[in-house]
């Protein structure tokens, strides 16, 4: 007798986005009853892919099978009409209405006239409910009441509603404390009984251990390994796949003379927490130093950055400028102490797109071109051009919609404002998005220079190797929690990943 198929295969599967190969033939493989986990760093790939599977990307070449039948999954409904769901870690939940009406969403029992059967998806989600140990759950509350835990419950209660074959979770675990993690395992053990195929991603290897039969490990867009054994693998073995990537890193050397210890800090954070995100944070930060926030996705690092602008109030802990206390969620009050905020999504949360350079590096210094009322143009433009040539951006025109620019010239751009602004402490999250590898290397100039000429810089980026080519010192974030602080001399890619991954708290 010939053996069965696998529940799915995906071959040589290619998907590229402007300026990006974000897939480059990746293979998967899944058998019916198995957890089958994803690993990689951030932007190995492991989102297109999923969502490639989900139906929510086309891929550009490749090929899926299921049960051994190749199929195209030309939505998310077709991918749920085969029997495969997809849970992400934002849980796409409709927080106003109850369990039973999330559960049924869009498929809601009705009779002969179209009235919807309140009472019989009540009964029906409270049986899927049971049948994922949580029969205490209300079919009948609202969701918004609901922990987080419980929504997820919810979320795969409504998987199972479509007799689904293969459940996706993405990062199932981030929000859950450790009972909560038992639970969830509890179920999957009780979803593969049934024959219930998982693709499970986290960087949690202690999960993988526990949860997982087989892993796959991404890199660049590519399966550098697929399914190896998930409990017998080695820990430096998979973190020595994930490290290593094709981008080539142009770091300037670091000063002789760092940042002197013994200075009093420009920017002091105490004991810095926000529930949910991130807890007991304390960091001194001097003129002329470079730190570095390490750690994946979720782990605390832009909140932490957010907070220190005021952009979230903290739950407990103060922020300090040169010894002041700044007022708690308040952007005006750190940019008025002289901090800065370069965010990760520069377009949408930065820059006015439809305005000029001038505009763009002017904006948070207006009152200096105001006079009476009227704004000095010539001012304005004379001081923006002065910012914007010492950080070479190009074109070298004021007027040059910001729009129209590279990547790397509109983070510049933003730079320039708080160059102009002359703030003292500049936070730095994900500088290098978007920006291709010529470019990066300039960036990483400026940022040296500024540092070098008394600015206090606080950065966060997904690429261990940047934090650690940049920053004088690092602090690796775990879960909202520091749980390793060195000078980045000492520590090196794969060090900082065991840390990510499996490290504690440091005392």
């Amino acid at each position: 007798m010939a053996p069965e198929p696998p529940l799915l295969t995906m071959s040589g599967i290619t998907k590229s986005f402007p300026g990006v190969r974000a897939l480059d033939g990746v293979d998967l493989e899944v058998g019916a009853g198995e957890v089958h986990c994803l690993l990689g760093q951030n932007g190995a790939g492991k989102s297109t892919l999923i969502k490639v599977l989900a139906g929510a990307h086309q891929p550009d070449g490749g090929e899926i099978t299921w049960h051994g039948a190749p199929v195209t999954l030309k939505s998310p409904a077709a991918a749920m009409r085969l029997g495969i769901a997809t849970i992400y870690q934002e849980l796409d939940l409709v927080e106003g209405l109850s369990v039973a009406e999330n559960v049924f969403l869009g498929r809601e029992p009705v009779t002969a006239r179209f009235v919807v059967r309140a009472r019989a998806a009540r009964t029906a989600a409270a049986a899927l409910l049971k049948r994922l140990g949580h029969p205490e759950i209300d079919p009948a509350r609202p969701v918004g009441e609901l922990s987080a835990a419980q929504q997820q419950i919810v979320s795969m209660a409504r998987a199972l509603s479509h007799d689904v074959r293969l459940i996706v979770m993405d990062e199932p675990s981030a929000a859950l404390d450790p009972d909560e993690v038992d639970n969830l395992f509890r179920v999957v053990a009780s979803l593969t009984a049934d024959g219930v195929a998982v693709v499970y991603i986290s960087h949690r290897l202690e999960e993988i251990r526990r949860i997982g039969d087989r892993v796959t490990v991404l890199k660049d867009g590519r399966a550098v390994a697929g399914g190896l054994p998930a409990r017998s693998t080695p820990t430096h073995d998979i973190v020595a796949m994930m490290t290593g990537r094709n981008v080539e890193y142009v770091f300037p050397p670091r000063p002789a003379d760092r940042a002197d210890p013994a200075a009093e800090p420009v920017l002091r954070i105490e004991g810095l927490a926000r529930k949910g995100e991130f807890s007991s944070v304390d960091l001194e930060l001097r003129p002329g130093e470079i730190v570095g926030l390490a750690g994946l996705v979720g782990s605390g690092r832009s909140e932490i950055l957010e907070t220190v602008y005021g952009a979230r109030r903290p739950s407990a802990g103060r922020v300090l400028v040169a010894g002041e206390r700044l007022r708690p969620g308040s952007v005006r009050a750190a940019v008025a102490a002289g901090i800065g905020l370069a965010p990760e999504e520069r377009k949408a949360q930065a820059l006015l797109m439809l305005e000029s350079v001038t505009r763009n590096v002017s904006v948070s210094s207006m009152s200096r071109f105001s006079r009476a009322g009227w704004l000095d143009r010539r001012a304005e433009r004379r001081a923006a051009r002065a910012a914007t040539r010492e950080l070479s951006l190009r074109p070298d025109n004021p007027d040059t919609p910001v729009r129209t620019l590279s990547g790397g010239n509109q983070q510049k751009a933003v730079l320039a404002r708080w160059l102009l602004r002359g703030c003292r402490v500049l936070l730095l999250d994900e500088p290098t998005r978007g920006v291709d590898v010529g470019a990066r290397a300039e960036l990483y100039a400026v940022i040296r220079r500024l540092a070098d000429e008394g600015l206090a810089v606080l950065l966060v980026s997904s690429e261990v190797p940047e934090v650690l080519g940049l920053a004088d010192r690092v602090l690796v974030l775990r879960e909202g929690r520091v749980v390793h602080t060195a000078d980045a001399r000492e520590l090196d890619e794969h060090r900082v990943l065991d840390l990510v991954m499996e490290g504690s708290p440091t005392s």
